[in-house]
């Protein structure tokens, strides 16, 4: 599944964004997705993930800002942030995969192009 991801932009702290994640295929219902972040000099972490069936996990980090879900008639994945802070600032990857909700960047085969969020203090 080809996927691309939008909504990223320069945002004050305690402002609010929602990213995008669409996805080229109707069997994109079918399929779990993963937020990934990443920030300059740091490897590419978890954020947040929404199974099939519309169960979620975030990480420690974003619980209670940031809010996965998705619109399965559209084919798109969102991600709404609130109350951003200056180190969420970080290009936000989403990525897909068949199986269920996974922590780990290596366990998806599909990824979109990045979109880039800057929090300024």
């Amino acid at each position: 599944v080809q996927l691309q991801a939008s909504g990223g932009g320069l945002v004050q702290a305690g402002g609010s964004l929602r990213l995008s994640c669409a996805a080229s295929e109707r069997t994109f219902p079918s399929y779990a997705v993963g937020w990934f972040r990443q920030a300059p000099g740091k490897e590419r972490e978890f954020v947040s993930g929404i199974s099939w069936s519309g169960s979620t996990a975030y990480a420690d980090s974003v619980k209670g800002r940031l809010t996965i879900s998705r619109d399965n008639a559209k084919n798109t994945a969102y991600l709404q942030m609130n109350n951003l802070k200056p180190e969420d600032t970080a290009v936000y990857y989403c990525a897909a995969r068949r199986v269920g909700i996974s922590y780990y960047a290596s366990d998806f085969g599909s990824w979109g192009q990045g979109t880039l969020v800057t929090v300024s203090s």
